[in-house]
Formats: structure tokens, C-alpha cells, sequence
């Protein structure tokens, strides 16, 4: 199979790559760019694992071709902490004991910075009670949101409630 050759924005750096159109972005990032904070859970885009942020957006990065991604901005989990300085949406995972293994934590925190953003842009989810106004941040809200994501150690109410302090800091990421 023939190599094909794309750039794109990873965790802020510019990153051209020769990969096999068949490459996933998760096997990218982890067995070409030596990013291996985003897990390999199920391989199939159903534990949320993988999460990764492209252009803004949650992704499932073990459903998407490295290639359509050409031109994008990804963001994964190595992007958040600044040296040894947590961002506030990890420092309240790690208050709230919003993890047990750690395994789809940084999937967790992915979708949660996604899921932010989805809010402050007025984005409805399928609880949104009124589509008219800017959703609330409830208990409800953000298990909605997050339902793409599991967590084998059931650690889901202090994941809802890192989220929700963290919605409190001026800058989550």
C-alpha cells in the first residue's frame, strides 16, 4: 500500500506525516507522534477512550483515518498541563477523585473540555429542556453529555462533579 503524506496541527506543534491511508489517528498519535495519553480501549468508538479534540470538537479518534485530517488541529490529553501545573479541569478530577484506574481518564477529560465548550456555545443536548435558551449545567446535562464515555471503576459522580467545578474556572483546559 502506498504512503501518503499530510500535515496537521498536534497540541499546538506542526506535524507532517508519511502514513498508510489506513493509519487511525489514535494509532498516530500513540505509535507515530509518541502521544500515548489517549487509550486504545475498545477499538470499536464505544468507551470513549480515544477522545481527542479536532478543530474544537470531541472526536472518537480510534473511528477516523490520520488522513482526514489534514489541514486540522488536534488537541489530546498532553496539551493540558503546563510542566508539572495541572489545568483546573484535571486538578478537580483529581480532587473529586473523579477516577479510579485512570484508564479513560483522559478520555473523560476530553469530552469534558468538549462538552464545556458545546455549552458556552448554547449547544442543546437531548435533556436541554428548552432549545430556545443557553442549556444549564445540571447534574442531568453533563451525565447526558459524557454518556459517550465509561468508566469500568463507576467513578461517574465525581466525574460530574470535577466538571462542575471546573465550569467555574475562567480557562478549564
Amino acid at each position: 500500500m502506498n504512503s501518503v503524506t499530510f500535515s496537521m496541527t498536534v497540541n499546538g506543534r506542526s506535524e507532517t506525516l508519511d502514513l498508510d491511508p489506513r493509519v487511525t489517528l489514535l494509532d498516530a498519535l500513540r505509535e507515530h507522534l509518541d502521544l500515548t495519553g489517549s487509550k486504545k480501549g475498545c477499538d470499536h468508538g464505544q468507551c470513549g477512550a480515544c477522545t481527542v479534540l479536532v478543530n474544537g470538537r470531541r472526536i472518537n479518534s480510534c473511528l477516523s483515518l490520520a488522513v482526514m485530517h489534514e489541514g486540522d488541529e488536534i488537541v489530546s490529553i498532553e496539551n493540558f498541563a503546563t510542566g508539572d501545573a495541572l489545568s483546573p479541569l484535571q486538578a478537580a478530577f483529581v480532587e473529586h477523585d473523579g477516577f479510579q484506574c485512570g484508564y479513560c481518564t483522559p478520555g473523560q477529560i476530553c469530552s469534558a473540555v468538549g462538552l464545556l465548550s458545546e455549552m458556552a456555545a448554547g449547544m442543546p443536548s437531548h435533556v436541554t429542556a428548552d432549545l430556545a435558551a443557553a442549556p444549564e449545567l445540571t447534574d442531568e446535562e453533563i451525565r447526558e453529555r459524557m454518556s459517550g464515555n465509561l468508566c469500568r471503576c463507576a467513578a461517574y459522580p465525581n466525574i460530574v462533579a470535577a466538571i462542575r467545578q471546573a465550569a467555574k474556572a475562567e480557562h478549564v483546559a
